[in-house]
């Protein structure tokens, strides 16, 4: 089985590290595909220094942006000749054995479709920050949504998809900014035969000040969350046949609008903390429009005032 490690690539701040995390694998039967997305960077330079006929580059003539980084990961889709595709940042780390695990996992499942393996959150200087909390070995869709709307994190990068099943299902679901498209990307797989998860540490993720996810403007985020809402719409129309999905199925619809309203006061809370005054006229003008009553408005000021002063406080 040959896997295809899918990197689009922009930072260069960590791209080494990244690189050689993936050349080091135990298991040897893989591919490194990197799609520079017209970066300003030295990415080009950074792959000159190896000599390993597995690393297969390419470029972009015109920059995707994070706005649109999900068309990147599909052409790496596109690109990759893998049995089984892992997309990583180009920041991120796999461990030793990565490949390895997931290989052992695809042979004892072999009618599974995605894994998930389990991660370790570190720092800007690689040390470590935190774990993903433990999950079962085998889990349904119903079972891993539910969870995840209540406190699990995961990235793209934690995932490993049959290549086939995943271009055939419409590849990685694209909404601006990858705005849970990596999160409804794994349900979509996952529908049918559910997912597996790895009982050990397999990948490293990086929190750092230039992640997408802590980037990008509000509009584009309160789109998102719009047609994420509307996904999730079509998604809970067909009741499950199994009676304990059937309940996980009631949780989230009973629990939708409240997930909903939780991630828009997210939105809001860190858009005010910038700049509460200013940024309030935004919120007052587009308050119907967005479906924001003014007791959220007013939490999110209050819940946003902390972080407004910690920051002034740190700017003198």
């Amino acid at each position: 089985m040959k896997f295809s490690i899918l990197i689009p690539a922009y930072k260069s701040t960590f791209f080494e590290e990244c690189i050689n995390s993936i050349l080091l694998q135990s298991y040897r039967d893989f591919e490194l595909v990197i799609l520079n997305d017209a970066s300003p960077e030295p990415i080009e330079e950074i792959i000159n220094i190896y000599d390993d006929d597995r690393i297969r580059y390419y470029k972009n003539e015109i920059n995707c942006g994070a706005l649109n980084i999900v068309d990147n990961w599909n052409k790496l889709l596109d690109l990759a000749t893998g049995d089984f595709v892992i997309c990583i940042g180009d920041d991120d780390k796999l461990l030793p054995d990565c490949l390895m695990e997931y290989h052992n996992m695809i042979v004892k499942y072999p009618n599974i479709d995605i894994f998930h393996g389990w991660t370790e959150i570190i720092d800007e200087d690689s040390n470590f920050s935190s774990l993903q909390e433990c999950r079962p070995e085998i889990e349904s869709v119903y079972s891993m949504l539910w969870h995840r709307w209540n406190g699990r994190i995961q990235y793209i990068g934690d995932f490993c998809y049959r290549k086939e099943v995943l271009q055939r299902l419409g590849g990685f679901y694209k909404l601006p900014l990858a705005w849970a498209s990596d999160d409804i990307t794994s349900y979509i797989v996952a529908r049918n035969n559910g997912i597996i998860n790895l009982p050990k540490l397999v990948f490293q993720y990086r929190v750092n000040s230039q992640t997408i996810t802590s980037t990008g403007g509000k509009v584009y985020k309160l789109q998102a969350m719009e047609l994420e809402y509307n996904w999730y719409k079509e998604f809970l129309k067909n009741l499950p046949d199994e009676s304990i999905d059937r309940k996980f199925h009631t949780l989230i619809d009973n629990n939708l609008e409240w997930f909903f309203k939780k991630k828009k006061l997210l939105i809001m809370k860190m858009d005010l903390a910038k700049s509460p005054v200013k940024k309030m006229s935004f919120w007052l003008k587009n308050r119907k429009r967005y479906q924001i009553s003014y007791l959220m408005l007013l939490k999110s000021v209050m819940d946003s005032l902390p972080i407004y002063f910690r920051i002034s406080k740190h700017k003198v």
